[in-house]
C-alpha cells in the first residue's frame, strides 16, 4: 500500500484518513472462536451410549436370544465345555493376572478399617439379605428361586473396578480402595462358596465334595495361574497391561457368554417366576441396596468421625458386589440346577443398581469430603498457632530508621542555628 493511498492532504495542510469498509472490519473482527461447534449427531450420541453401557445392553440381548430360542445356547454350543470350563477359566487367569497382590501389604496400615468393610461385605449384607429372603418366601412374595438368588448376590465380594472408579469420583481414599477390592475378591474365592452352601446348600441338592472340587479347579487354580504369571513373565505383563481394555472387553464378552447359556438352559427347562417377579426383583434389590448403603454411612460416622476420605471408600466397599466373578462362580456351583439363571438374575440387577446409585453420589460426596476438610483443619490449626517472633519485627518501621551515617533531625538543627560569641 502508497503513501497516497493510506493517507491525504489537502490543500489547507490537514490529514485525512481514508474510509474503511465496513465488510472488511467486520470480517477482521470475526475470529474462529465466535463460531460455535456443532453439536454431536444422533448416530454419535448413541454410539457413545452404547460404549457407556455395552455390558447392561449385551446382557439384556442375551437374556431376549435365550428367550428366543433356548435349545441354541443349552445344546448346540455344548455349554459344558465352552461356557462352564473354557469361558470361567478364563475369566479367572485374567482376574489372578489383574490381581495386586503387591498391595495387600498396605492393609497392615488400616486393618480395622478393612476388617470393618470386608465384615460388613460379608457378614451384615449376606445376614440380612437372607433373612429378608426367608420373610418373602414365607410371604410369597417372590419365588423360591429368586429369593435364593439375592442371597447368592448378597454372599459375593465387592467389585474392582467400579469401587475404585467410584471412590475416586467421590474424593474417597483410592490405596484403600484397591487393598479392600483386591483382597475381597481373593478371599470371596473361598468364603463366598462357603456362605452360599451354608445358607442354601441344606435345601438344594448339592454334593459338596463334588462343588469344593469344581471350585478348586475352575476357579482357585486359574487364579493361581494369573497371579504365576503375573510374578515370572514381565513380557505377559507388560503385554496385558498395554491391552488391558481389550482383555477387559474380552472378559466382559465371555460373562455375557456365560449368561446366554445360562438363561438358555433356564428357558428350556421352564420356571415358575413370572414376569411381574423380575420386576418385584428390581424393587427389593433397590430397597435393599439403600439400605444397607444407608447402615454402612451411619456405621462408618460412628467409627470413622473425622476420616471422610475412609467414609467414602467404605460406603462403596461395604455394599457392592461383582457380577465379574459372581456369574462363573454361580455357574460353578450350580451348573446341573436348571434354576441356576434365576439364581444369577438378582446379582445382574444389583450391578447395574449399584453403579447407578454410586454415580448419582459420587458429586455430592466430593462436596461432603471438601466440606469435613475445612470443618477439621479448622478444628485443628497447625500446632505452632503464635507465629515465631521474627528478630526483623521487632524493629521499627523504616520510616522511624535513622541512618547511621546521617546526621538526625536534632544534630542539623543545632548546625544550622548560629552560634553567640562572648563579648
Amino acid at each position: 500500500m502508497t503513501t497516497e493511498e493510506e493517507t491525504a492532504k489537502d490543500a489547507t495542510g490537514t490529514t485525512t484518513t481514508p474510509a474503511v469498509d465496513e465488510t472488511t472490519t467486520s470480517a477482521a473482527t470475526t475470529t474462529p472462536h465466535d463460531d460455535k461447534p456443532s453439536p454431536p449427531s444422533f448416530t454419535a450420541r448413541l454410539c457413545d451410549f452404547y460404549w457407556q453401557n455395552e455390558f447392561l445392553i449385551l446382557v439384556i440381548c442375551a437374556i431376549c436370544l435365550a428367550r428366543a430360542y433356548p435349545p441354541l445356547g443349552a445344546e448346540y454350543l455344548a455349554p459344558d465345555i465352552t461356557a462352564t470350563w473354557i469361558a470361567v477359566c478364563i475369566i479367572f487367569v485374567m482376574a489372578g493376572l489383574g490381581l495386586k497382590t503387591e498391595e495387600f501389604r498396605k492393609a497392615f496400615q488400616q486393618i480395622w478399617f478393612n476388617l470393618f468393610v470386608q465384615g460388613f461385605n460379608f457378614g451384615v449384607v449376606s445376614a440380612s439379605v437372607y433373612l429378608v429372603s426367608l420373610g418373602l418366601k414365607a410371604a410369597n412374595i417372590l419365588s423360591d428361586d429368586l429369593a435364593d438368588g439375592l442371597v447368592v448376590a448378597a454372599c459375593l465380594p465387592m467389585t474392582i473396578n467400579m469401587v475404585l472408579v467410584l471412590t475416586k469420583a467421590g474424593g474417597g481414599d483410592e490405596s484403600l480402595a484397591i487393598v479392600n477390592a483386591a483382597s475381597g475378591n481373593l478371599v470371596g474365592v473361598f468364603l463366598s462358596p462357603v456362605l452360599i452352601l451354608g445358607y442354601l446348600g441344606v435345601e438344594g441338592d448339592i454334593d459338596l465334595a463334588s462343588v469344593f472340587v469344581k471350585l478348586v479347579v475352575r476357579v482357585v487354580i486359574p487364579v493361581a495361574v494369573g497371579q504365576v504369571i503375573q510374578k515370572t513373565m514381565p513380557k505377559v505383563v507388560a503385554f496385558y497391561k498395554t491391552h488391558k481394555k481389550r482383555f477387559k472387553r474380552f472378559q466382559e464378552y465371555c460373562l455375557v457368554f456365560i449368561v446366554y447359556t445360562v438363561f438358555c438352559r433356564t428357558f428350556e427347562d421352564g420356571s415358575e417366576s413370572s414376569i411381574g417377579d423380575v420386576f418385584l426383583t428390581i424393587l427389593f434389590v433397590f430397597l435393599i441396596l439403600i439400605s444397607l448403603m444407608v447402615v454402612a454411612w451411619y456405621s462408618l460416622k460412628l467409627l470413622y468421625r473425622n476420616q471422610p476420605e475412609m467414609r467414602v471408600m467404605g460406603l462403596y466397599g461395604c455394599t457392592h458386589k461383582t457380577v465379574a466373578m459372581g456369574v462363573p462362580l454361580i455357574n460353578a456351583i450350580y451348573e446341573d440346577n436348571s434354576a441356576v439363571g434365576l439364581y444369577t438374575l438378582p446379582l445382574l440387577i444389583w450391578h447395574p443398581m449399584q453403579l447407578v446409585i454410586g454415580t448419582f453420589l459420587a458429586p455430592r460426596l466430593t462436596a461432603f469430603v471438601e466440606s469435613e476438610r475445612r470443618r477439621l483443619d479448622g478444628e485443628n490449626p497447625p500446632t505452632s498457632s503464635k507465629k515465631e517472633e521474627d528478630p526483623e519485627s521487632l524493629q521499627p518501621p523504616a520510616s522511624e530508621v535513622i541512618p547511621k551515617d546521617e546526621p538526625s533531625t536534632l544534630q542539623l538543627a543545632e548546625a544550622s542555628t548560629p552560634t553567640t560569641h562572648e563579648t
